[in-house]
């Protein structure tokens, strides 16, 4: 008697929320291919924080959109549309996030501009406080602003997703009451399973989900724990985060930067920006793509069931997407 075969695994979608190349012309694209698997990938790549101005961010992505255009292996995304040919065609979807409000120089008119050069996530502020609200290195966060909520309106009315990661945690509170449609942190860890100032409390998780929205877990190590980037340590996270919001509402996000030497050489460079929180265990461990695609496997091996991984890997922010891009 012969076996049946087994069945084939339907492929799934990886949603990378958010990676980071070196901030210039000449970047090397290429590394984006290494989230290439089988399901199809999307990619969101940061174009900007804290120190850049619009200027800096307009150039910046005129320079990678023709680059990332004239490339086969990549698609940019306006739509929904574009992430399916992406899958269909065996490419990558590209699209770009800031991690700031500080390039929109105040304008909220910028809010539309970024967005129509394929800018779909902005958070607010970046680790300390600025114009639009409170930073999670701030010792004392005094929420969103009159700006900053006049700011949420604005990315609702866009279609442009609102993120609260690098957020004080009384700020990302007022995220979630302030917007219409659903928030994300697009690369946060969870606070009551390791306590560090970047972590999300669990009140801020369950108004994010309230939302409809997805908290991405991210693969930092001193995020995870004791500058642990492992996949155990990722996975541990994941299962405290959809212990506590269920796991339509739990995602994954590297926040892998492809210059990671260069970027610890920087934390020791602008202490403002990255106290002691972030340096105490010398240079900061990463999680690279490779180690990320093998999350589906770790998933299944846990036993979460075949929705919940289709979920955590990218349906649940593409969920979001849809319900939030115009």
């Amino acid at each position: 008697m012969t076996n049946a075969p087994a069945t084939a695994r339907p492929p799934r979608l990886l949603w990378e929320q958010h990676c980071c190349l070196p901030l210039e012309h000449n970047a090397p694209m290429r590394e984006l291919a290494r989230y290439r698997r089988r399901g199809g990938s999307y990619t969101s790549v940061n174009v900007g924080y804290a120190p850049h101005s619009g200027e800096f961010v307009d150039g910046l992505l005129a320079a990678w959109r023709e680059r990332i255009a004239a490339d086969g292996r990549f698609r940019l995304v306006a739509g929904l549309a574009d992430v399916d040919a992406a899958v269909a065609a065996d490419e990558i979807a590209v699209a770009f996030d800031l991690e700031d409000s500080g390039p929109l120089e105040g304008r909220l008119d910028r809010v539309r501009h970024f967005y129509d050069l394929g800018v779909r996530t902005l958070l607010p502020s970046y680790n300390n406080r600025n114009a639009a609200g409170g930073g999670c290195m701030d010792e004392v966060d005094e929420g969103l602003t009159a700006y900053g909520r006049e700011l949420v309106r604005e990315m609702n009315a866009v279609g442009m997703v609102v993120d609260g990661s690098h957020c004080g945690a009384r700020t990302g509170l007022d995220l979630s009451e302030a917007t219409e449609r659903p928030m994300v942190y697009s690369h946060s860890c969870m606070r009551g399973l390791w306590d560090h100032p970047r972590n999300i409390t669990d009140d801020q998780a369950r108004a994010c989900a309230a939302t409809g929205g997805v908290v991405g877990i991210t693969g930092v190590g001193i995020f995870l724990g004791e500058n642990d980037a492992s996949l155990d340590a990722l996975v541990r996270h994941i299962d405290y985060a959809v212990e506590l919001v269920g796991p339509e509402h739990v995602g994954v996000s590297t926040d892998y930067p492809f210059d990671h030497d260069d970027f610890n050489a920087l934390l020791t460079e602008t202490p403002e920006l990255f106290p002691e929180c972030y340096t105490r265990w010398g240079p900061i461990a990463f999680m690279p793509p490779e180690e990320l695609l093998t999350l589906e496997d770790a998933l299944l091996a846990r036993g979460y069931p075949d929705e919940a991984v289709t979920g955590i890997l990218g349906g649940n922010f593409r969920r979001v997407a849809e319900q939030v891009w115009e």
